[in-house]
């Protein structure tokens, strides 16, 4: 254990690590802005957090500053901040006089269910000595499409938004909006899935015994 420990602290003071520190402290400070009424706040906070999310990872990469403390609290920090999203989205929209985004609301729990999905295997990943995958261009692209479609909603929304009564998305553009943000959740949840069945394949010898079974059934 102290093994495990030592290696995913090895050199884990960067910027990118701070960044992503921050990002986890925004989270409390952007769930209390929204629900005592601060939308233009709130919606300030996430478009920092979705800022540093944008360049947490490139600044690792050309400062030479990847560790194996930011493999993991870079898409902790981004499963944390969607979390929260979704889910006061979910009871805002729930909560909404308009019949049609009280159905909608549903929507926002899938966010959340792949979240927990990712969060509750890469634990068991981690348990069992294999390292979840970091994020690619797929998990990359999905989170920035999330980020700016729920600040569109946050600024725009119905009933929601900071500024509906500049602006308010018509209910249909919405609802495709964040079904092609789901979409592209998903997609990127399936691209993490070849290094997975690859780990897994390796841990339980799954390809060596399909041989061994061929092997067999030649002979």
């Amino acid at each position: 254990m102290k093994e495990k420990i030592a290696y995913l602290f090895e050199n884990w003071k960067t910027v990118p690590n701070l960044m992503s520190f921050i990002r986890i402290l925004l989270i409390p400070v952007f769930a209390v802005l929204f629900y005592k009424g601060h939308i233009v706040a709130a919606v300030i906070v996430l478009a920092i957090s979705g800022l540093s999310d944008l360049f947490d990872g490139k600044i690792a990469r050309k400062f030479n500053q990847v560790s194996n403390l930011g493999k993991i609290l870079d898409p902790v920090a981004d499963k944390l901040t969607i979390f929260t999203i979704a889910l006061i989205l979910f009871l805002k929209f729930h909560a909404a006089e308009n019949h049609t985004l009280n159905i909608f609301s549903w929507v926002f729990l899938l966010f959340i269910a792949k979240d927990l999905v990712m969060v509750v295997g890469g634990a068991f990943m981690i348990a069992m000595d294999m390292r979840p995958g970091a994020a690619e261009i797929y998990g990359k692209a999905a989170t920035v499409a999330f980020y700016v479609v729920m600040l569109l909603i946050m600024a725009f929304g119905p009933e929601v938004g900071a500024f509906n009564s500049v602006f308010t998305l018509p209910d249909t553009v919405m609802m495709v909006c964040v079904v092609i943000a789901l979409i592209m959740t998903f997609l990127a949840f399936a691209s993490y899935m070849p290094e997975v069945y690859r780990q897994f394949s390796e841990r339980f010898k799954w390809g060596k015994y399909k041989e061994d079974k061929n092997e067999s059934v030649k002979k």
